[in-house]
């Protein structure tokens, strides 16, 4: 059986289970814990307390940090960057920053401070610091690039970095001086070719170098009694069998779980919790019934613990935005509000020539198998030449715009562009539909079992009306957004003047399509 069925297979078993929210609430999950693009995940414990560092690449604020109790139900903590720096592009200047920007963290905490040290793409290691998993975060900035890195803290607080990647597989441990601002010795260590996603962690006299091989989309995991070698390596599981990027964390009764990544279609990456036990000091993945995958149910890591679920639906009364959402680049803050029309969120027209290269687009990640956002949408201010409006943002973008002719009057247009290596191509599905109300209900569902999306329009709210018909979802790393594919509220002009949308609320649903 070919790789692609057999992960059909493993993704299958966990869909058709996921109807309801992970935790089964019988002591046991279901995997994944998080149906959504949490890629390259690092999972730290902290007494009773797990935290989860995720990639946002380009989005912002960036770097998200997720807080559990058992591993299963998960909540927003903060994120760690509140905007991207060092580069135009962040802010769409010169070019954009999809598929670059803040990716695989390592998370560590030490004597009552959380670190969390990442590689911005073409910018040098960062050192981020905090006493509060809420920030604010300071940082030190390294002399170098560490690639994927993994910070390692002993206990008596010497700090270690290991990287590794570019396709390369040589594995260099960085020192770090006491403060951990600079790196004081740089030695390579270890070498299995491909390897890159470092974690590092030790358990009794081994220390573990769990890394990723993007070529098979395999997780190996090396061990030695010395951090300087020599290590010996094993395989360990791949996305057939669970995943590929990701490592262990200890529970607090002693006993260990692991975290790993698999590719999943167009929702992206998604990170699996697996049981994990030990053979002659090697980790295995699953149980001893099953040993050597990450199985598609369990029993819970913590018992006892309330279901939880991550915020989603928003009603844009509080006076900032909620942790569930990020901006597709550094926002302009002077072209949007939550507080000049109260319980609203005003978004003015950014000046773009596309929606590609348009600031300000509101993004909040899809959900499986299916989910659904709407939004209702005050159009009365809006002039000629602003394009907002609600759809979805990745490798395709599909989008219901609301616009305003020469006549003064307002339509409705529909368009999807997929990211293609060669450039954007638009395809217009609708050109013109003209409507008779300011106020306009605009949906967009993304079913991630057909990997398929329909945007629609209702001028009640009651009575929808698909648009366009259906269209494409996907996920690349070499093109789009390098993420599982995003709901997205936007609006630009090329000349941009006084118009405006109030954004009434967004309500995020997960229904299925019959």
């Amino acid at each position: 059986m070919s790789l692609i069925a057999v992960l059909s297979v493993f993704l299958g078993a966990m869909q058709g289970a996921q109807a309801r929210p992970a935790d089964n609430g019988d002591g046991t999950y279901t995997n994944p814990p998080l149906y959504a693009d949490y890629p390259d995940p690092d999972i730290i414990r902290v007494g009773e307390d797990f935290y989860f560092a995720s990639t946002t690449f380009a989005n912002s604020p960036g770097l998200t940090l997720l807080h559990s109790k058992d591993l299963v139900n998960w909540e927003f903590a903060s994120h760690i960057v509140p905007r991207l720096n060092g580069m135009e592009q962040y802010d769409l200047k010169h070019g954009n920053a999809y598929r670059g920007g803040l990716f695989a963290a390592s998370l560590r905490h030490h004597k009552g401070v959380f670190y969390a040290v990442v590689t911005p793409v073409k910018q040098n290691t960062r050192v981020y610091y905090s006493k509060d998993i809420k920030g604010p975060w300071a940082y030190h900035e390294l002399d170098r690039a560490a690639f994927d890195p993994a910070m390692f803290i002993e206990p008596d607080g010497k700090a270690y970095i290991a990287t590794s990647g570019g396709w390369d597989g040589t594995v260099t441990l960085l020192s770090l001086s006491s403060d951990y601002s600079k790196v004081t010795d740089a030695r390579k260590i270890h070498y299995y070719k491909g390897a890159e996603g470092s974690k590092l962690v030790k358990r009794g006299e081994y220390y573990y170098l769990f890394n990723a091989l993007p070529a098979s989309l395999t997780l190996i995991v090396s061990r030695a009694k010395n951090l300087y070698g020599p290590w010996e390596s094993h395989t360990q599981i791949d996305d057939r069998s669970g995943g590929h990027q990701g490592g262990i964390v200890d529970l607090p009764d002693g006993n260990w779980y692991g975290f790993v990544m698999v590719d999943a279609g167009a929702i992206g990456r998604m990170t699996n919790i697996s049981p994990v036990f030990w053979e002659d000091d090697w980790p295995v993945w699953g149980t001893k019934e099953a040993p050597g995958r990450v199985p598609a149910s369990a029993i819970k890591p913590v018992q006892g613990k309330p279901v939880t679920q991550l915020a989603t639906s928003d009603d844009f009364s509080a006076p900032v935005l909620g942790l569930q959402w990020q901006w597709n680049h550094n926002p302009d803050d002077t072209r949007w509000s939550l507080r000049e029309r109260r319980g609203y969120l005003r978004l003015e027209p950014v000046q773009a020539n596309e929606f590609w290269t348009a600031r300000n687009t509101l993004t909040q990640k899809g959900q499986g198998p299916w989910s659904r956002g709407e939004v209702e949408i005050d159009a009365g201010n809006l002039q000629a030449g602003d394009m907002c409006g609600f759809g979805t943002l990745g490798k395709f973008n599909g989008h219901i715009v609301i616009q305003r002719d020469a006549a003064d009057k307002l339509f409705l247009s529909m368009q999807v562009i997929e990211d293609t290596a060669i450039g954007r191509q638009t395809e217009v599905r609708v050109p013109s539909l003209p409507v008779a109300v300011n106020k306009i209900h605009l949906r967009t569902d993304m079913d991630f079992r057909k990997n398929q999306a329909e945007v629609a329009y209702s001028l009640d709210g009651k009575v929808w009306h698909v648009m366009g018909g259906s269209f494409e979802l996907a996920y690349d790393w070499r093109t789009g957004t390098f993420q599982g594919q995003q709901f997205a509220l936007f609006c630009y002009n090329p000349h941009p003047g006084q118009g405006y949308i109030d954004v009434d609320a967004f309500r995020f649903t997960k229904q299925p399509w019959f």
